[in-house]
């Protein structure tokens, strides 16, 4: 059931609601949901190729003084990388948490989902100009988010998920419900086979315990 509703459904669960349908600890919940995250999670074979959009962006409450995607911000920056149809709509999109805006932490989201091959959009940040000497990289400048509006419009539904469904995520685990969020993205059109997909891969990936999610609630 809980795998079902991880997989199928739209928006997903938090643990309390899953804890309380289910009957079970909240704990015992969210260390279950994290063990089907870990399934979740790319295995990075099918590179995205064409156009691809790439955007950096900041998630959490806000701060005094701080605009946007400042450097000294204490929000979780996060990285996007959306691949698009040739009718410019969303195919598939990933998601990781980088530790600052430097070229090392950018990288990470080219090499683990890019094709070489593909014709990348970003913005104007600096991080970008020793990544592109391996990827083919388009520098878009901002005008009013019109530039990149399908990326966008994804950040937006992410972080209204976030806070929608789970209210509060820490910095230690995000990752993991960026992998679900992505897992649903890139198989909204599979909904028939998307729960059994789900089971398989979670067969096949190594156990997971409860230390090693290092749980602290």
């Amino acid at each position: 059931m809980i795998v079902f509703q991880m997989s199928a459904t739209t928006k997903g669960m938090s643990s309390s609601q899953i804890a309380k349908r289910c009957e079970i600890s909240r704990t015992t919940a969210w260390t279950f949901m994290h063990k089907v995250r870990t399934a979740m999670k790319s295995r990075y074979n099918v590179p995205m190729e064409g156009k691809v959009q790439v955007y950096e962006f900041v998630y959490g409450g806000k701060e005094t003084f701080k605009l946007g995607r400042s450097k000294d911000s204490k929000k979780k920056k996060l990285i996007c990388a959306v691949e698009l149809t040739d009718t410019g709509n969303i195919k598939r999109a990933y998601f990781k948490k980088i530790q600052d805006y430097s070229s090392k932490s950018l990288r990470k989201i080219f090499d683990e989902h890019i094709s070489k091959s593909a014709i990348v959009f970003i913005d104007k940040r600096t991080g970008y100009v020793q990544i592109s000497k391996d990827f083919n990289i388009r520098q878009n400048y901002s005008d009013n988010d019109l530039s990149m509006k399908q990326m966008h419009i994804i950040i937006h539904q992410l972080k209204l998920w976030l806070r929608s469904v789970y209210s509060w995520v820490d910095e230690e685990h995000i990752e993991k419900y960026l992998d679900e969020y992505s897992f649903r993205i890139n198989r909204s059109i599979y909904k028939q086979t998307i729960f059994h997909r789900l089971i398989e891969r979670m067969v096949m990936t190594h156990p997971v315990t409860y230390k090693e999610i290092k749980i602290s609630i």
